[in-house]
């Protein structure tokens, strides 16, 4: 009985076609999510590539599931994928770690220790003086390039423990002091190091 239920079953339509719409879908919709990231970061040379791909595989995904507008197994694949493919576009583009933030820093305590050390890896800072809830403060503003970012909450960590910040995404800078980076590859080897 099994082998007969094995012989009459459908692979391609149940198994290998749904399989083939899942991964279309994962490659699809991460080039989307990637394009909508790269136009906001302002990388819009690389966005119709992106969306000339997107697109191609698009079509050729619906057409097979037109194709089988009674088989379930296409729909969940085409859902999944568009699922996953969100997911897998926004772990690329935390990777890739592309563009500039500013991290405001707010502190009462003493940050000698924390300018030093932004000085020695080459970050741009101001200092600003100002009045808490609790008394004077210093407000320190870096901006520096994504890829770095953990780096300067190491070092926040470790002067300024008790210090408030906060960071937010830069559009565009101009003339600033930033870390020297390596080849224009940087941000694409990112994508397959671990963290």
């Amino acid at each position: 009985m099994l082998l007969q239920i094995q012989q009459g079953f459908d692979y391609h339509s149940w198994v290998v076609l749904p399989l083939i719409i899942f991964l279309s879908r994962v490659c699809d919709v991460t080039l989307g999510t990637m394009r909508s990231i790269m136009v906001s970061k302002g990388f819009r040379k690389i966005a119709p590539f992106l969306g000339f791909f997107e697109v191609l595989i698009w079509i050729v995904v619906i057409n097979q599931v037109m194709k089988n507008v009674s088989n379930i197994a296409c729909y969940l694949a085409w859902a999944g994928g568009f699922a996953t493919g969100t997911y897998v576009g926004l772990l690329i583009e935390e990777r890739l770690a592309l563009g500039l933030q500013v991290i405001r820093i707010i502190t009462n305590q003493d940050c000698e220790g924390l300018m030093k050390a932004l000085a020695a890896s080459n970050h741009g800072v101001t200092i600003v003086d100002g009045q808490g809830a609790m008394g004077p403060v210093k407000m320190i503003y870096t901006v520096v390039k994504r890829k770095d970012v953990r780096e300067v909450e190491n070092f926040i960590n470790q002067y300024v423990p008790s210090a408030f910040y906060s960071k937010e995404d830069v559009k565009s800078a101009n003339a600033g002091v930033f870390s020297v980076s390596g080849g224009s590859t940087d941000a694409f080897k990112r994508v397959f190091a671990g963290k």
